[in-house]
């Protein structure tokens, strides 16, 4: 399928320290790491056997963007991000061809302990917390005003953490309290502070593009290297993948919205019968069609066209 990564760095003898659902770590050094976002897509925590062309680099790009912008917006924000893209003395060292390929799909970051956890904040009620919503008023013990619609605004946007499951297992709705008893009530305040300080700065930006950020998922990482150990941003950062991203301009209230996100292919798993299960191949039209979605969130949050990179 054209514009798909083929390759891996470990076949090139670069030291592989774990692959993930949707991303390959290497080991850089001591203090550094090289991320490579495949093309492999992953839904109702189940990875497809169908990759979305041009997935890792537009990815890879948008969080790039971001870093760059949250660490303007937020002069004390802490993220792993070096730089994107290859160390010039790795790339040399590579074929052309495989060095092409991983490129703009790659990440120097720092090496970070991962905290155990999933940041996720909400400004709309939608997916699994209007399902909560509709059945009792609550999401994941947080009692919501009466009377919300599909898709509407929260007064204010709210914080609901998850675990961080492995591969293959599910991510579970967990409390603020136990939040603070897996990293410590300290941490967790202030994992709640900067998460909804970054969701309003980016949210802000995101209305100027025409885009509504509905909600969102970051992760976060110790950096045990500076004194006193500093909370880091870490990851993918408001991505298609990790967010819901809206048209401002086909936004109505009181139904599902039009989305430019990986939602389309939620969607197409769940009217298929196919959510949740294993070996499910993407039809060629389908896959051309999330990426093109990929493609439209890029553009409208960066005001670049996406030029195959």
């Amino acid at each position: 399928m054209e514009g798909v990564m083929r390759t891996t760095l470990a076949e090139e003898g670069l030291r592989l320290l774990s692959t993930g659902k949707v991303r390959e770590i290497y080991e850089l050094d001591s203090s550094r790491l090289l991320f490579v976002a495949t093309d492999r897509v992953s839904a109702f925590d189940v990875v497809l056997d169908s990759p979305i062309p041009q997935k890792g680099s537009i990815l890879t790009q948008i969080s790039d963007f971001w870093f760059k912008l949250l660490s303007k917006e937020i002069p004390s924000l802490k993220t792993h991000l070096i730089h994107a893209g290859l160390p010039d003395a790795l790339e040399q060292t590579l074929k052309p061809e495989v060095a092409i390929q991983v490129q703009h799909r790659s990440m120097v970051v720092k090496k970070v302990n991962v905290l155990p956890i999933e940041s996720i904040v909400r400004g709309y009620i939608t997916g699994s917390a209007w399902t909560s919503y509709q059945n009792d008023g609550t999401f994941v013990g947080i009692s919501l005003p009466s009377g919300l619609k599909e898709s509407q605004k929260l007064e204010q946007p709210i914080w609901t953490p998850s675990t961080k499951a492995e591969q293959g297992q599910h991510d579970e709705n967990i409390s603020a309290q136990e939040v603070a008893r897996i990293v410590g009530e300290d941490l967790a305040r202030q994992i709640e502070r900067l998460s909804l300080l970054i969701y309003e700065k980016a949210s802000a930006y995101a209305a100027k593009r025409g885009v509504i950020i509905a909600d969102t998922k970051f992760e976060f990482g110790v950096d045990e290297s500076t004194d006193p150990p500093s909370l880091t941003l870490i990851d993918e950062v408001l991505t298609p993948d990790s967010s819901r991203f809206w048209s401002a301009t086909k936004y109505e209230i009181g139904r599902s919205q039009v989305s430019v996100d990986k939602q389309y292919l939620r969607d197409w798993l769940v009217e298929t019968s196919q959510k949740g299960k294993r070996g499910v191949a993407i039809p060629k039209q389908v896959a051309k069609d999330t990426s093109n979605r990929y493609n439209e969130a890029y553009q409208m949050l960066t005001g670049d066209p996406w030029d195959a990179k």
